[in-house]
């Protein structure tokens, strides 16, 4: 496919890598939001309005403006629009989906179909629970992976004793969007070496329970039962907590290591705790005389004394907080933005580790405005019959 994005440079290292996305939200959608961002041209397809089930915009994309990203409206369930996807599969290297498991093949679309033109495609499905196996069928959403990959129960309960609602949606962002990411990578850095593509079945209950892998192992070599309060990552300890200060902000401490800890203690002036850190029975008395120390100052003063002098100390900052992070503008984590409905406002750029820098601004595009025509004459479909799709209604 010969349609690159606008946000891809040389420097980008999946320059030259065209991605189809049939994912509105969730973890696929997640995941092609990295690979645009590493330098691929995602090409998000979406169904013509009034010819299918209507889709869910939610409000970061339409502020997003599908970065770095293409848009094609078309009716996949007619065959004319089935065909004019074909068209565009046969030249790309990598479709992602999120269909219910079958759907994909029923529309014709599927790994097989897509295979048989284009034996390198790496195609992605990606689903809550896998495209086999007695969860299959389930619908669900973060919440539920989380919840049978162990996750809810090994978090700290509310106060009615029930699991707690995670303040991110884990599941998809890392159990999900990553994993499928990395398994496109790693498919096609395989492809390069034997110009074969791969079937990928990503589940997010998979994902969730490798997240889970360190308490899993231990459950399944010890049969020990883990869960709150069971270690020191899970809250046994008072070196591994967080405290409230005196304006009502709040503390994460994470001394675990027994160097930080005696820092800890002697800026508190508990040094009496030093000698304590993982005394079972001293637990509640150093929460106390931790949570004492800490209400006397604001958070702010703390961490000015705290953060820098090696005692494992940071803030618990809200979201409305971080743009105003000096390490985030530090390292530039925050662009600016301009959209033609929305304006300019800032959001997160391309942050992780080898990916491109964006310039600043970052021009967005509206999300009712698709590239159809250029993306199909770049698949090689006569532009008469473009106009033709577009009469019937297959295309937008």
């Amino acid at each position: 496919m010969t349609v690159t994005s606008p946000e891809t440079t040389p420097a980008a290292p999946l320059a030259g890598v065209t991605v189809l996305d049939l994912s509105t939200v969730g973890p696929a959608s997640r995941a092609t939001r990295l690979l645009a961002d590493y330098g691929a041209s995602v090409v998000k397809v979406g169904t013509v309005p009034g010819r299918g089930a209507a889709q869910i915009e939610p409000v970061f994309h339409a502020y997003a403006g599908g970065r770095g990203m293409r848009r094609i409206r078309v009716d996949l369930r007619d065959p004319d629009g089935r065909d004019a996807f074909l068209a565009l599969a046969a030249r790309a290297d990598v479709v992602v989906e999120s269909f219910r498991p079958g759907v994909a093949d029923r529309l014709g679309i599927g790994y097989e179909a897509l295979s048989a033109a284009n034996p390198g495609i790496v195609y992605c499905s990606t689903s809550g629970y896998g495209q086999d196996g007695p969860r299959a069928g389930w619908a669900g959403h973060d919440l539920d992976y989380l919840a049978v990959g162990g996750f809810l129960a090994s978090s700290g309960p509310r106060a009615d004793g029930g699991p707690p609602i995670p303040g991110a949606t884990v599941a998809d962002s890392a159990a999900g969007g990553m994993q499928a990411a990395l398994a496109i990578m790693a498919a096609l850095h395989g492809r390069a070496r034997s110009g074969v593509g791969a079937r990928l079945d990503v589940s997010v209950a998979d994902g969730v329970l490798w997240l889970m892998s360190l308490a899993v192992d231990e459950h399944l070599a010890t049969g020990r039962q883990p869960g709150p309060g069971h270690d020191v990552l899970t809250g046994r300890y008072a070196c591994y907590d967080t405290y409230v200060a005196s304006d009502g902000r709040w503390l994460a401490v994470g001394a675990i290591e027994g160097k930080f800890f005696a820092n800890l203690c002697r800026a508190l002036g508990c040094e009496e705790w030093i000698e304590s850190q993982y005394e079972d029975e001293a637990q509640d008395s150093i929460r106390a005389a931790f949570a004492a120390a800490f209400a006397r100052r604001t958070r702010d003063e703390w961490v000015a004394e705290l953060a820098g002098a090696d005692t494992c100390v940071a803030p618990v900052q809200r979201v409305a907080e971080l743009g105003d992070d000096p390490q985030l503008a530090h390292r530039g984590a925050l662009v600016e933005a301009k959209h033609p409905v929305h304006g300019t406002f800032r959001q997160v750029g391309a942050v992780l580790a080898g990916m491109a820098p964006l310039e600043s601004p970052v021009q967005l595009a509206d999300a009712d405005e698709t590239d159809t025509d250029a993306l199909l004459a770049g698949a090689g479909v006569d532009p008469a019959r473009v106009a033709e799709l577009r009469r019937k209604g297959v295309i937008q």
